[in-house]
């Protein structure tokens, strides 16, 4: 119902929007309204798959994700148990499944394999589920609020239990739900745009009007930035010729810096690191 008001009062550029299971079925009426949709948020292949000429995203994907995730538990956590858990969505599940077949591939079989509803307040029986198992490490795909919600009851339960999860709790409110817990959490992401030296300006300004542009803020900037330097380029705001444009191959100097799209909308390069939960915030490994 967003996209088709937003087609409807003519609007012909989207940034957005943040999850997979709304980017994807939204990017269809967007298609059909003649709307240019560059997401900074949805990882989930298929966003990019159908051969759309409106779908552009500056983040990954979870094949990608899921690959550096599975990449960082055979080498440091193969021993371990593994539990995989994801909230259902195109976006958790598709995560969790990516990390699952990498570490299946791997050698390493989890544990426990199990989909939770997201919104809950009570995960206490899969928690229980978790301690009966005696796993080591909760690979969760999902959000950020069930995930704070994971840890703060595994702690309440006695289990030390590391989570891992991915991009979807990078925002500091994970820590508040989570509480002191979290500690230790890891989580994949892609390198820290604030730490760019093309974004250096941006930061700075934003900080000074008190806010720190933590997740996905810079990947939106950079997204405007794109829509700006294709249609200048372009010499045109016709959505399709912009498009054009971008599908191209041209490089676009940006927050996040250099970047360019294959013929599917993907970025031609995108590197996931893996972080580590510490006092509240995050940083790289």
């Amino acid at each position: 119902s967003v996209a088709n008001k937003l087609i409807s009062d003519g609007v012909k550029y989207v940034v957005g929007h943040f999850n997979s299971g709304v980017s994807i079925p939204a990017s269809t009426n967007y298609e059909e309204g003649g709307v240019l949709q560059i997401s900074p948020a949805s990882t989930n292949p298929t966003f990019t798959e159908r051969k759309m000429w409106n779908v552009f995203r500056t983040c990954g994907r979870d094949d990608q994700q899921g690959a550096v995730a599975g990449e960082y538990i055979l080498k440091n956590l193969k021993d371990k148990k593994i539990a995989i858990v994801h909230d259902k969505t195109p976006y958790g599940k598709g995560l969790a499944d990516e990390t699952q077949k990498a570490i299946n591939k791997g050698g390493v079989k989890e544990v426990v394999y199990e989909g939770i509803t997201p919104g809950e307040k009570d995960y206490s029986a899969l928690v229980s589920k978790l301690k009966a198992a005696n796993v080591d490490v909760l690979y969760y795909g999902g959000l950020h609020p069930e995930a704070g919600l994971l840890v703060r009851q595994m702690r309440d339960q006695g289990l030390k239990t590391v989570l891992f999860s991915g991009d979807g709790i990078t925002d500091k409110e994970f820590w508040t739900v989570a509480g002191p817990g979290a500690q230790g959490t890891l989580m994949t992401f892609g390198p820290d745009p604030r730490k760019s030296p093309a974004a250096k300006e941006i930061v700075e300004k934003f900080k000074a009007k008190g806010i720190d542009p933590e997740g996905y803020v810079l990947y939106s900037y950079a997204a405007v930035q794109i829509i700006k330097q294709a249609a200048e380029a372009a010499k045109s705001l016709d959505p399709k010729k912009v498009a054009d444009y971008m599908h191209s191959g041209a490089t676009f100097q940006t927050v996040l810096g250099p970047l360019s799209f294959d013929k599917k909308g993907d970025l031609t390069k995108l590197d996931y690191v893996v972080y580590v939960w510490k006092d509240g915030g995050y940083s790289e490994l």
